[in-house]
């Protein structure tokens, strides 16, 4: 029964031996604890109790593959889980061939894999691969603020390449020579976000068995990116503002500040407006970080690159693991060029590398991106209005019921009703 967690999928035919493995466990909290290198797959469902899918795929940090299943999420979950890896995202009901092909999916992209492990392949270069007007009106906008020391604030869905615009502006800017530090709010737990950020010294808490620099030390000359700054913490938001006016960092048990030279560079994905509205982002700190905003668009709006990083990143991961030549017919060239892409940049080079290893041809063909069954995330929209709809039905239009049902304040209801142009 769902929601369930599965390392495997077994299946068992006239008596057969199981093709597969299985271990279930009763809820996530239970899999983090069980869960050791002998697994080669996660299947989880996104909506559970306690831990929910998301949480619990950003707890597992990237060492295990991960199928996601659902029923009922939204364009934005099914996002985010996109985010942190996750490749196959199933939207129930489905057949148990469909599922037994994502887990096939994930094991021979997993044995193609461990070359890449077993190898001395370097990462790749922090270069802008893809261009156009678009992005050259914005690196111009980019290197313009990087001869200056001002904060800077990278604005954009997940996935649009904030991280490299950070870059970006660090390497035209007179602190090239010096580091550049990123730290990402959303992917470190609140309790440890003050001590990453400062430092800390030996015994300032049961496990600080030495004296430990934070990022800003570690950014000293050069640059920090504070990425997803949206996430901050309300109550650590204060000490980030007196750092950057005051130019100094007071570690984790210590009394006395010492000074650092850093220039900030922050992004967010997240609404800062409505955050500061409602209480959970500070507007002096917004102010101070928002100096020059930077709005970098969406890849759906910056079609004339896709081609250039498709075949760029094609062409990488083939030599990375051995591969032979491969190239992408008219019509996956198409698709990727029709596909809304919801993951952005960071989605179309995932799809493009497991096309690349999963495609036994010459020519990668349409079929092979899957781009089909990704395809339904972008109908998760038309999902959620159907069961904004279905709700509201079964309590007679009654707003705040209905949002109450659906676990969401009146505001964000009201908005999916506009959205969605539903009359209640």
């Amino acid at each position: 029964k769902f929601p369930t967690i599965v390392a495997a999928w077994s299946r068992i035919r006239n008596n057969k031996k199981p093709e597969f493995e299985v271990v279930s466990f009763k809820n996530a909290k239970d899999a983090l604890l069980k869960l050791d290198e002998s697994f080669a797959l996660v299947v989880t469902d996104i909506n559970m109790p306690g831990m929910d899918g998301i949480e619990f795929v950003k707890a597992l940090e990237r060492r295990y593959e991960v199928v996601m299943m659902t029923g009922n999420a939204t364009l934005q979950r099914a996002i985010d889980s996109i985010h942190l890896g996750v490749k196959d995202f199933l939207v129930k009901p489905f057949d148990i061939e469909t599922l037994v092909e994502a887990i096939n999916r994930s094991h021979k992209v997993q044995e193609v894999l461990k070359v890449k492990k077993n190898s001395s392949i370097k990462s790749k270069a922090h270069t802008f691969t893809g261009s156009s007007e678009i992005i050259e009106r914005i690196k111009n906008i980019a290197k313009r603020a990087a001869k200056t020391d001002v904060s800077v604030l990278l604005l954009g869905e997940s996935g649009v390449g904030k991280e490299l615009f950070a870059q970006y502006i660090h390497e035209h800017s007179t602190r090239a020579g010096k580091p550049f530090v990123a730290i990402n709010m959303a992917a470190i737990p609140e309790n440890l976000i003050e001590s990453e950020l400062f430092g800390f010294l030996k015994g300032a808490f049961t496990d600080a068995h030495a004296d430990k620099p934070g990022k800003f030390e570690a950014a000293n000359g050069g640059t920090i990116f504070l990425d997803e700054i949206g996430e901050m913490p309300y109550h650590l938001q204060a000490k980030l503002l007196r750092v950057l006016q005051e130019r100094e960092v007071v570690r984790l048990g210590a009394q006395k500040a010492f000074s650092v030279d850093v220039r900030v560079v922050s992004a967010t994905n997240a609404n800062l407006g409505e955050k500061i509205a409602q209480g959970a982002f500070r507007e002096d700190l917004y102010y101070r970080l928002n100096t020059i905003p930077v709005h970098i668009p969406p890849l759906r709006e910056r079609l004339d690159e896709i081609k250039t990083i498709a075949e760029k990143t094609l062409d990488e991961t083939v030599a990375n693991y051995g591969l032979d030549k491969k190239v992408f017919s008219t019509q996956a060239m198409d698709a990727l060029l029709g596909y809304k892409w919801p993951g952005n940049i960071r989605e179309l080079l995932s799809v493009v590398e497991r096309a690349a290893i999963l495609s036994d041809a010459h020519e990668i063909t349409a079929e092979d991106l899957f781009l089909e069954t990704r395809a339904s995330r972008g109908s998760i929209a038309n999902m959620e209005k159907e069961l904004i709809i279905e709700v509201l039905e079964s309590c007679n239009y009654n707003k705040e019921e209905g949002a109450k049902m659906l676990g969401m304040s009146m505001k964000s209801f009201e908005q999916k009703l506009e959205k969605y142009n539903i009359g209640a």
